[in-house]
């Protein structure tokens, strides 16, 4: 019986989605939000506004769950980049699914529209 235990165990950790990534794209000077992310079950599904071109800076957020365990504890918290035209290319031309492929995560990329919004900042639309 303890075998069996402990390979339904095994099976359950193995089966759980990771916790949550959540990640917001911005522009250079962090006044308006040009995409948002969160990462279910393996998946990060970005959303990126497709009328702005030029510097941005994607910050990372992982839940307390996924800080604890550890699973992502060489992403920085901030890199830079570029986005043109919907395409997102981190600093050194690396893009951001290579970057998520190294933690075991796959990226789906949504057009936003114009723009996103955020009490009090400017949206994309008004640049």
């Amino acid at each position: 019986m303890p075998r069996f235990i402990l390979a339904l165990l095994t099976l359950l950790v193995l089966a759980t989605p990771a916790s949550a990534l959540k990640l917001i794209v911005w522009d250079r000077d962090l006044l308006t939000k040009l995409g948002d992310g969160e990462s279910s079950g393996g998946r990060v599904t970005l959303r990126l506004v497709t009328d702005y071109s030029g510097p941005v800076v994607v910050l990372f957020a992982p839940t307390e769950e996924e800080r604890t365990r550890g699973g992502l504890s060489a992403l920085k918290s901030r890199y830079v980049g570029t986005l043109e035209d919907g395409q997102l290319t981190l600093e050194g031309g690396q893009s951001l699914s290579r970057l998520l492929s190294g933690f075991k995560l796959s990226l789906g990329v949504q057009p936003a529209g114009q723009s996103l919004s955020l009490p009090g900042l400017r949206n994309s639309g008004n640049k």
